[in-house]
């Protein structure tokens, strides 16, 4: 893998890190010889593992267990992480669920809050707390995760979620107007269909019809989506980079 300087020794933390593109992530950033911290809550046990095999390998992690959808947990995890880490330098929001598909007509207000809480309200949650860490180390950068969901409204019972990813990319632009400033560049990942357990409950038609959209002619592997999040955490390699959505589909979408 290519070697990325400022990456060495960086404070980084990765919600939604125990599976899928947050698991790939956080292996991919210790490798760069980052400090990592990773964040899980219903696959603790394969959280761990991923611990150990960064310490196995001489690097540096600690594993942090919440379910960022309470009240006051985006806080708790961001504050253990920069205690565990001896401070934060970058804020990986990868944890997000498409909770349950309903169609939007029949979604009731519980949840309603069952998302918005874990895929927005969290975001912002943890946002907010990392800011006077960042700030205390000199600046920083928050990646959040988006979809192509919040472009297109998102598949069959997924009207919820996509509402959620599209706050998500509303709130990373917002935000990198507002803590320019102080050298915290804030933008966005947004994959499209990606191969990891979100899509477990993706009926197999939904799956072939998204494949059939994809001009790559294939679904996306984690490991796609490493790059992106790699280059947008240096700022040797984006540094004047900040308020922006990096799509990674194979062109399924090109906004």
């Amino acid at each position: 893998m290519y070697r990325i300087g400022d990456l060495q020794d960086k404070r980084i933390l990765v919600t939604g890190a125990s599976s899928g593109i947050g698991a790939a992530l956080a292996e991919a950033f210790a490798l760069q010889g980052a400090r990592v911290a990773l964040h899980g809550h219903r696959h603790a046990a394969a959280m761990a593992a991923a611990v150990q095999r960064i310490q196995d390998a001489g690097g540096r992690a600690v594993a942090l267990v919440a379910d960022l959808g309470e009240a006051g947990a985006g806080r708790r995890v961001v504050d253990a992480a920069a205690r565990g880490l001896d401070g934060l330098d970058v804020l990986i929001n990868s944890a997000g669920s498409i909770v349950a598909r309903e169609p939007i007509v029949d979604a009731d207000d519980a949840l309603l809050d069952r998302v918005f809480d874990l895929n927005a309200r969290a975001v912002l949650a943890t946002c907010q707390a990392a800011v006077p860490h960042m700030v205390a180390r000199g600046g920083g950068a928050i990646i959040n995760v988006g979809s192509i969901a919040a472009l297109d409204g998102g598949g069959r019972g997924a009207g919820l979620y996509a509402s959620a990813k599209a706050f998500v990319h509303a709130l990373t632009r917002h935000l990198a107007r507002d803590l320019a400033a102080s050298n915290i560049r804030v933008n966005a990942v947004a994959p499209g269909a990606i191969d990891t357990p979100f899509h477990v409950s993706t009926p197999p038609e939904r799956m072939q019809a998204m494949k059939s959209a994809i001009p790559m002619g294939r679904i996306g592997v984690p490991a796609d989506c490493i790059g992106a999040f790699l280059f947008l955490a240096s700022a040797e390699l984006s540094g004047y980079i900040t308020g922006q959505i990096i799509h990674v589909n194979g062109g399924q979408a090109m906004p």
